[in-house]
């Protein structure tokens, strides 16, 4: 049976640095402990869709080292289907050194290339969901339905025939010059995606919906940690919503709670919930949505 979802993409090592202030140039700071855990826009998405029960696999590359064993097993045990996962020898695992400040509330990424993704395959899965990786190697591809991560610059972007277009704003102004963000939004529709959603971090997320942008409010959680990964993990909820049968609106007002969740934790995947959390919680917080 196909998958719902076959994301295809960047899959990454990240070590991270938490520390009381960022250090400045030849400084030294002292960390806690080190904490190693799984990354990558495409690849934490689809640990999202595993958690909220969507079958999913990950299409990507990487090296015969111990980062890409690590890799693999991190997106086996979150039920992830790693079939078109391809070990590659000569191939470094791409690994990602993030330090995170107390202090400034910020976090600096150092990160290294990601190979391009095999060729994708046809008929494995209804939907293919993208990242800045993924987009090169599957865009023209037939036959499912395209989901495009665009929180990362995206190199030769062409929206036209895209199914659902997700970039933070201030990608969608960079791609879509605009007076105000509902003008950017219209202009990606009007480029060729059939669906777009902005997000905006800490002010929750807009959908485009009949030619009207709403606004979907943020949702807190108590004590967050990290907001590490939770642009990620947003569009892996979001995709979910879809697959489910939700609309835009509520398939988006869910994925801005699964990846709140989400901050409780260091690292982007640890925290993500499963759908029955996702659905306690939810009935705890004000629905509301405005346009």
């Amino acid at each position: 049976m196909p998958l719902d979802v076959l994301c295809v993409g960047a899959v990454t090592v990240d070590t991270i640095a938490v520390v009381d202030r960022a250090p400045g140039p030849d400084g030294r700071v002292v960390a806690t402990p080190f904490t190693v855990a799984g990354g990558g826009p495409a690849a934490t998405a689809a640990v999202t869709l595993a958690r909220l029960g969507v079958p999913v696999g990950f299409c990507g590359v990487v090296g015969d080292d111990a980062e890409g064993a690590l890799s693999r097993a991190l997106l086996e045990k979150a039920g992830v289907d790693t079939t078109w996962l391809v070990t590659r020898p000569g191939v470094r695992t791409t690994q990602s050194m993030i330090v995170v400040s107390r202090e400034q509330g910020t976090r600096m990424i150092v990160t290294t290339p990601s190979p391009p993704p095999p060729p994708v395959p046809a008929g494995v899965a209804r939907w293919l969901h993208l990242d800045q990786t993924g987009y090169p190697a599957a865009r023209e591809h037939t036959g499912a339905k395209i989901s495009l991560d665009g929180g990362n610059p995206v190199s030769g972007l062409d929206v036209t025939g895209l199914d659902l277009y997700a970039p933070a704003v201030g990608g969608l102004a960079d791609a879509f010059p605009a007076a105000t963000l509902a003008e950017s939004m219209r202009a990606a529709a009007a480029a060729g995606a059939r669906e777009v959603v902005a997000t905006a971090g800490a002010e929750g997320s807009y959908v485009l919906a009949d030619g009207e942008v709403h606004h979907v409010p943020p949702i807190t959680v108590e004590s967050p940690v990290s907001t590490m990964g939770a642009g990620d993990v947003f569009h892996g909820a979001l995709l979910a919503g879809l697959v489910q049968g939700r609309s835009l609106v509520d398939a988006a007002r869910r994925a801005n709670a699964v990846a709140a969740l989400s901050c409780r934790a260091l690292d982007g995947r640890t925290g993500i919930p499963d759908a029955d959390e996702t659905e306690r919680f939810l009935s705890t917080v004000d629905p509301g949505v405005s346009v």
